[in-house]
């Protein structure tokens, strides 16, 4: 018995879809439109819209512009859908011999966005 194989169609549209790499928060990300992130917390009212400027490269299709260090008049158009807490992080410091133990813990505020537009 032979098995046939069967590729996956893609589009045009798949191969040429256009993203960015921003920096916020001190961390960077790849977006693309319609995307959610993830990203550290932003004070911005739910249902908002927030425009990320640093935009570090952008890609669309076979042209990319890559910025030293920010790609100029690019930015990514973005909407709040809410804020929440990262998962618990426990620090915990001991001494041997000395009855020495701190233990705390940490949660990580996030503010998760949509992506819109890329506007480059």
């Amino acid at each position: 018995m032979v098995a046939s194989k069967v590729k996956k169609q893609t589009s045009a549209k798949d191969n040429n879809k256009a993203y960015a790499i921003v920096k916020t928060g001190g961390r960077q990300y790849k977006v693309s439109s319609g995307d959610n992130i993830d990203v550290a917390r932003i004070h911005a009212v739910e249902g908002s819209a927030v425009e990320l400027d640093q935009v570090l490269l952008v890609a669309d299709g076979d042209s990319v512009r890559v910025g030293t260090p920010t790609v100029d008049g690019a930015k990514v158009i973005t909407e709040v859908l809410g804020e929440g807490k990262g998962k618990k992080v426990i620090v915990f410091k001991y001494k041997p011999k000395v009855r020495y133990r701190r233990m705390k813990g940490h949660r990580q505020f996030y503010t998760t966005l949509s992506i819109k537009e890329i506007v480059c």
